[in-house]
């Protein structure tokens, strides 16, 4: 952070009205008070600050906690430097003015002000992502609710069909195969008549399934289901035919979402690829157990990381980097909980997917679980592994070739 900061502003961010505080380069207190969520409210604000710095924006430090929003998009546009701070760091700062746990808006506006002032390192500066990255960030985060909606419509549909027709199961134990629902629906529809042989060939031709034959099919369909109470059965089906068309529509939604994704990534990989060089995209793209979704969270969620090139910073951000706790005699590494979710997620399922795929990243799990770690520990310690490979091929700007001679990194 630069020492050139003639202001330093602390925003403790509200719906309606932001607490503020203006602190000199000294440390006093030059302006505090609350400024409305309004475009006219920060605008004032804004240009009153600018004049006295004589409209130099650089000149300005803004801390906040939230590194994201309107108002701090406002911040940035008008040349101001705008700077993160976590609200755990915000809550140990504060114990520095006062040891009582007295906590009010006014007080925190000045120990964001004042912070970057003492502790400049501790901040992290917010800088605007490509449009094309701020995308791929919202779609990613849009694909969870449907994901989890999903999950949990398929759940509720493989529960009603084990009250009522149990052995269908055998056919997809999950219940989550677009094709395994019109099955189901011409079931429950055509109640009392049999499926015919050409009529299950098509099924299965028109969703082109081959791990299964009409004989299969048929075998499933026509097992006596276990016995149920008098009008369970009817009730069961009548459930299904309710959940049917919202599994559709939500696997339809996460369809598109993926589809749009590709579209935005490539988009981003044909801007950013240079002349012979390839871009952090298909690097990106190029290592094994990493899909769409995984690609899409890193590039939108640690897009900033990924281009510093800092193994560190994405190592702490996605959880894999354990914290160790020392005191005396006593020494325990636990698991990180302090990380982004969305991050943490991509990682286990790049690294779960990982090892099926690639040899050494197999045998490198395989070291682990001997160790006695356990599956999620195993897991960390692959991805945490896969991230350094990253940034080294970053740095390089090379793709991922798993011809080129490797050896197994010890077991941490």
């Amino acid at each position: 952070m630069s020492a050139s900061y003639e202001l330093l502003i602390g925003i403790d961010w509200a719906t309606q009205v932001h607490q503020v505080c203006v602190v000199a380069r000294d440390g006093a207190v030059v302006e505090e008070g609350g400024v409305e969520h309004t475009a006219q409210g920060i605008q004032t604000f804004v240009d009153r600050i600018l004049n006295r710095v004589g409209g130099h924006g650089e000149h300005i430090a803004v801390a906040i906690e939230t590194p994201r929003g309107a108002l701090v998009e406002t911040l940035v546009e008008k040349g101001l430097h705008v700077y993160a701070l976590n609200p755990k760091q915000l809550d140990r700062f504060r114990d520095r003015h006062t040891v009582a746990g007295a906590k009010d808006d006014r007080r925190d506006a000045y120990v964001l002000g004042d912070a970057p002032r003492t502790d400049p390192p501790k901040f992290r500066r917010i800088e605007f992502d490509h449009p094309l990255i701020i995308q791929i960030r919202e779609l990613s985060r849009a694909d969870d609710d449907p994901r989890d909606e999903l999950v949990r419509l398929t759940n509720r549909f493989r529960e009603q069909l084990y009250r009522c027709a149990s052995p269908l199961l055998e056919l997809s134990p999950a219940a989550d195969e677009p094709w395994f629902w019109d099955l189901v629906e011409r079931l429950t529809q055509e109640r009392g008549r049999r499926l015919t042989r050409s009529q299950v060939n098509t099924l299965l031709r028109r969703h082109r399934i081959r791990r299964l034959d009409a004989d299969q099919v048929l075998r499933a369909v026509h097992q006596e289901p276990l016995p149920t109470a008098p009008g369970a059965a009817d009730a069961a089906h009548g459930h299904i035919g309710l959940l049917l068309p919202r599994l559709r529509i939500v696997c339809q939604q996460r369809k598109q979402c993926t589809k749009r994704l590709v579209a935005l990534m490539g988009a981003y990989d044909e801007e950013s690829r240079g002349d012979h060089d390839p871009s952090d995209v298909g690097i990106l793209l190029s290592l094994p157990g990493v899909g769409t979704m995984v690609a899409a969270t890193l590039l939108g969620t640690a897009s900033q990381l990924l281009t510093d090139r800092a193994y560190s910073g994405p190592r702490a951000l996605t959880g894999v980097a354990p914290v160790t706790k020392q005191s005396g005699k006593s020494k325990i590494v636990v698991m990180r909980r302090a990380c982004d979710g969305s991050l943490r997620n991509a990682c286990y399922h790049w690294s779960r997917t990982s090892i099926q795929h690639d040899d050494l990243a197999r045998a490198y799990d395989a070291a682990q679980r001997a160790r006695g770690h356990s599956h999620g520990r195993a897991l960390r310690a692959v991805a945490d592994r896969w991230l350094r490979i990253l940034m080294a091929m970053l740095e390089t700007r090379t793709l991922y070739d798993a011809q080129l001679p490797r050896r197994i990194p010890a077991a941490a």
